[in-house]
């Protein structure tokens, strides 16, 4: 596997893209993103398959546009030879002021030609109150 920072600049560029609405409403885009197998626990604790989040990512249409989106906290660890779990924060706010603080984590697994996502969760939080860095370094 190449050199970590590099690999964490891929993988992040790979689920930033999952946050756009143009790739969020083109069932190529999100399908050629998805692993076979894909599944999700979503912040509500629902969990999604891939098809059916893919469905939901292209019904969300014009409505992704309703957010602002911000991210940090990136952190990236090998999991074995061909994947690896990216961590981070997200703070949607949307157009009415009200705020949501997610912690993220996906697993990407590369399939010998590119990199897929195979899982994702999210975690409600009231607030980015701890550095999420922090407490994924408290825990090794």
């Amino acid at each position: 596997m190449t050199n970590l920072l590099t690999l964490l600049a891929e993988i992040r560029a790979l689920e930033e893209a999952l946050h756009r609405p143009e790739i969020r409403r083109s069932r190529e885009a999100v399908e050629e993103l998805l692993a076979e197998g894909f599944f999700e626990i979503g912040a509500s604790g629902t969990v999604y398959q891939r098809g059916d989040m893919v469905d939901h990512l292209v019904r969300e249409g014009d409505n992704a546009d309703d957010w602002d989106l911000h991210t940090d906290a990136y952190s990236l660890v090998s999991i074995s030879g061909d994947a690896v779990l990216l961590t981070y924060r997200t703070r949607r706010k949307k157009s009415d002021g009200s705020e949501r603080h997610v912690l993220r984590s996906s697993i990407w697994k590369h399939t010998g030609a590119k990199w897929q996502m195979l899982f994702h969760q999210g975690t409600l939080t009231k607030s980015p109150a701890e550095p999420l860095q922090n407490a994924l370094d408290s825990g090794r």
